[in-house]
């Protein structure tokens, strides 16, 4: 699994600070978290093959993380696009980007499939044999989910040496693979345990975009392998954060602590700030596997 932070300030894109996006490879899959401003332009800066990208996930309809929506959406109908794009995302994400293409006169010579939400509870949003996502509602200023990715069980793993000694064929590996013991040329049932290994464990990613401090959503993310939780503020300035409903350092920490994850990448920085250690420093006294998100900074997950 590998995360690539696209943009992660608050607020209004600059010259060296570009608002939400992150892009999240997990199972085969290309998946685009928030789409800010300029974020078609970092993809293009990072290499990023379009059309890989099938999934788009918005937390909420604040401009720093959907303005960029309606020009990515453009940009692949003058790429001639043809695969279909599922977008998830609140009510009203549908008749904002409906709206545009119809005035426009561009609509999309690609399927374009919104699925809005509005539930408070977590729910399902996109599931296959390889990987399941569902929301992790927030507490923002307007209606606000964010997203947990989870890898499923992989296949088992062939003990080659072992697989050797027994004879058996690529025919039988797939069985083997599924966890079905093997029957030999001469009639012995070999337990799958003594031909496999298992299986990488899966592993998570939980994004909790704009919010609050907010307990509920712990028991959804508990033991991501990677929690990504804004800290628009530091503690200095933990009456904004009340008022803005956003985070701070020291507040994305006891999330991760109490969910239990194996690590905490902090973003979404207000411009107030010049040195961002101090967020680091703050998470650390309740969390400390702490990171710091960074324009364009890859995590291998």
């Amino acid at each position: 699994m590998q995360l690539t932070i696209i943009g992660c300030h608050a607020a209004t894109p600059r010259k060296n600070a570009q608002t939400t996006a992150q892009l999240l490879e997990i199972k085969g899959h290309l998946m685009l978290i928030d789409c800010g401003e300029g974020t078609q332009m970092q993809l293009r800066n990072l290499g990023v093959k379009f059309a890989r990208i099938q999934h788009i996930f918005i937390s909420h309809l604040h401009g720093d993380h959907f303005y960029g929506l309606i020009g990515l959406i453009s940009t692949f109908r003058l790429l001639g696009r043809a695969a279909d794009l599922h977008i998830y995302g609140p009510k009203g994400i549908k008749e904002i980007i409906s709206l545009q293409l119809k005035l426009a006169k561009s609509w999309t010579d690609y399927a374009l499939y919104f699925h809005e939400l509005d539930g408070t509870e977590s729910v399902i949003v996109f599931e296959d044999e390889k990987v399941k996502v569902s929301t992790v509602p927030l507490d923002h200023r307007v209606y606000t989910n964010g997203y947990f990715f989870e890898e499923k069980i992989g296949p088992r793993k062939i003990n080659s040496e072992a697989a050797k000694v027994h004879g058996v064929e690529v025919c039988d590996m797939e069985n083997l693979k599924a966890g079905k013991d093997y029957l030999n040329t001469a009639g012995e049932l070999i337990s799958n345990a003594e031909l496999t290994l298992d299986p990488e464990p899966p592993k998570s990613y939980a994004f909790c975009s704009d919010t609050a401090y907010k307990e509920d959503i712990v028991p959804i993310i508990a033991n991501a392998t990677m929690l990504y939780h804004e800290s628009t503020f530091l503690k200095n300035h933990l009456d904004l954060a009340a008022k803005t409903k956003h985070s701070t350092a020291g507040q994305a920490a006891q999330i991760a602590a109490k969910a239990q994850v194996g690590g905490l990448i902090l973003g979404h920085y207000s411009t107030r700030y010049g040195d961002l250690n101090a967020f680091v420093d703050e998470a650390q006294a309740s969390f400390q596997n702490v990171y710091l998100a960074e324009d364009n900074k890859v995590f291998e997950i």
